[in-house]
């Protein structure tokens, strides 16, 4: 018998629709798609962020988007301006870059002060902020510093990856985040989960957020081992023009 609910593991997700190639189309079928398994959030390319805000409307689904993506190298500048467009668009939750070049050079005090620009704008306005580390570039003491810093500026999440570095989330990682980060701060895994066995061992560690654009095979494996109805494929969606 599971030791799981299906709420347990498909309200872990943020579903992934940050693809640079995908179509309206494609957007459009993810969308329902995470819909369809009711999952925490939908985290998609900015530009498409208002029309994903109309259609969530209703739902227990949050739009998220992304700020700094994927190298985070922006000025903070840069990045405030995105953030103040997606809290303008409706966006409950923010996935920001750190600034990898400035973590590696040691320039903790740049570090800092960006992170806490993106989550004053957020916190200001009733927003959650999750900070992307892009572990595959740093050192374990990095980490933790990082962690330190989210931790001092009040952020919600700690993200492993973007998904599109070297590497994505590992336990080991996911571990030493958990052990450097003090509550109300949450875990994020991204680009390392991809089958219900890890999805449900991430949630045992205690990590509460994953990056995922295999949504559909790993609920519906969860679905399956819980003995619910499979959940029928997605197709056939009308996409605007207008995005």
């Amino acid at each position: 018998m599971a030791d799981f609910q299906y709420s347990d593991l498909s309200k872990m997700i943020d579903h992934s629709l940050l693809n640079p190639t995908l179509t309206v189309e494609q957007l459009e079928l993810g969308i329902q798609l995470a819909l369809a398994y009711d999952v925490a959030s939908i985290c998609i390319l900015p530009y498409y962020h208002k029309r994903c805000v109309e259609l969530l409307q209703g739902s227990t689904v949050a739009p998220s988007s992304t700020v700094g993506f994927p190298h985070g190298g922006n000025t903070t500048k840069t990045k405030v301006i995105e953030a103040e467009q997606l809290v303008e668009d409706g966006c409950l939750e923010l996935d920001m870059v750190t600034n990898i070049s400035a973590v590696l050079s040691g320039n903790w005090k740049l570090v800092e002060d960006d992170i806490s620009a993106i989550v004053k704008i957020a916190h200001d306005a009733d927003r959650k902020v999750k900070v992307i580390f892009e572990n595959c570039y740093l050192q374990d003491t990095q980490k933790i510093q990082l962690c330190k810093i989210c931790c001092n500026v009040g952020a919600d999440w700690v993200k492993t990856s973007t998904g599109y570095g070297t590497g994505g989330a590992t336990m080991e990682d996911l571990q030493l985040m958990l052990d450097h980060v003090t509550k109300p701060v949450q875990v994020k895994a991204a680009g390392g989960i991809r089958d219900c066995d890890n999805l449900i061992k991430a949630w045992k560690m205690g990590v509460t957020r994953v990056g995922a654009s295999r949504t559909a095979e790993m609920l519906g494996e969860a679905r399956t081992r819980l003995g619910l109805p499979a959940i029928a494929p997605i197709t056939g969606v009308s996409a605007p023009t207008s995005y």
